[in-house]
């Protein structure tokens, strides 16, 4: 058996992780493709090696430029590489255009497609990953979902055939890392004021365009977060560095910046943090599996299951009352696992190999 798998960001790279793994454990072969959607200075042969996840088969450097524009570039390479290839499957994950890209070159070659974390949704169209999600899944003849829900997502829009629950593989991901980080946490907890590291912090990321484009919401958000009552540890994106430069905005000395952080790191700052504020999707997850409680500093998520559980608050339109949610995610019900048992990328290979 042969697969093509299709990449452009580093969060699917790590997803990728552990189900490349189990490719080559069963003998299957696997060609990556990474279509260079995002750049990242972290994604060196170092990466890749401490991962174990394979160098990318095709290379296609096709990050920029309106979502449009990318991803009718992608579908046209990526449909050269299948033509040439010809594999039995293509694997994409998530929803970013590279995910797409992946499943319209695949599905006009009548290639079947397999959709990792297939049925998430967030009702909210104005996101480009609503749409790429729904798309996909579609187009997809394997659908491979993280939880029940998911699956039920699926059934309201009357796709039942090829659904299957394997649990998520950033569940896989998150124990590959905790394995890797072991003994060496020193060596990955990078930030420049190491004595923050011995009291309580939060971890804190925000970089989403709903929340850094629109002037208002951004503002309080500033506002709130130099009110907190405890150090944050702040991984700045670019995004997150040009508003603050918009709009003539600082951070209180108690929110450390820092550069953007590596997997390994933030999986350690993770372990250690006693709360995460995020607008990330993944880091939810990440949080819930590290046992912290999370803050959502947006107006939905597509994590349902971490927020009926107790250990997630999204703090929606009330941008103004971030202490309030501090303490809503005080009193923590008991911890129940969630969306698998770390072991989806058997269930995947598993499930192609039948």
């Amino acid at each position: 058996m042969r697969i093509v798998t299709v990449l452009g960001a580093r969060p699917q790279f790590i997803k990728a992780a552990p189900v490349s793994g189990a490719f080559a454990d069963a003998g299957i072969e696997e060609a990556l493709v990474h279509t260079g959607q995002h750049y990242d200075a972290e994604m060196s042969e170092i990466f890749f090696n401490e991962l174990q996840i394979p160098a990318p088969a095709h290379n296609l450097g096709l990050g920029g430029g309106s979502h449009g524009a990318m991803t009718g570039r992608m579908l046209e390479e990526i449909e050269k590489i299948l033509l040439e290839d010809r594999p039995d499957w293509v694997l994409v994950y998530g929803d970013t255009n590279s995910t797409l890209a992946g499943a319209l070159a695949a599905t006009k070659l009548h290639i079947p497609v397999c959709h990792v974390e297939a049925g998430l949704r967030s009702w909210n169209r104005r996101m480009p990953e609503e749409v790429n999600r729904v798309l996909t899944d579609h187009l997809a003849s394997k659908l491979f979902c993280s939880s029940e829900p998911s699956v039920a997502m699926l059934e309201r829009e009357g796709i039942t055939e090829g659904v299957e629950v394997v649990g998520d593989v950033m569940a896989d991901a998150s124990r590959l890392a905790q394995e890797i980080i072991g003994s060496r946490e020193s060596e990955f907890m990078t930030c420049h004021d190491p004595a923050l590291l011995g009291g309580e912090f939060a971890l804190l990321t925000l970089h989403r365009a709903e929340n850094t484009d629109n002037p208002i919401r951004f503002r309080t958000l500033v506002e709130q977060l130099n009110k907190f009552e405890m150090p944050l540890i702040f991984p700045v994106h670019p995004r997150t560095k040009h508003a603050l430069e918009r709009e003539g905005l600082e951070l209180a000395p108690h929110v450390v910046q820092i550069m953007p952080a590596g997997y390994l790191e933030m999986a350690a700052l993770l372990g250690s943090a006693c709360l995460v504020l995020t607008d990330s999707g993944g880091l939810q997850k990440e949080a819930y599996w590290a046992k912290t409680p999370c803050i959502t500093l947006r107006t939905e998520t597509e994590w349902t299951e971490t927020v009926d559980c107790g250990w997630n608050v999204v703090i929606g339109e009330e941008v103004g009352e971030l202490k309030s949610f501090v303490k809503q995610v005080g009193d923590l019900p008991e911890w129940q696992p969630l969306y698998g048992d770390g072991h989806a990328a058997e269930r995947i290979v598993a499930s192609l190999l039948s």
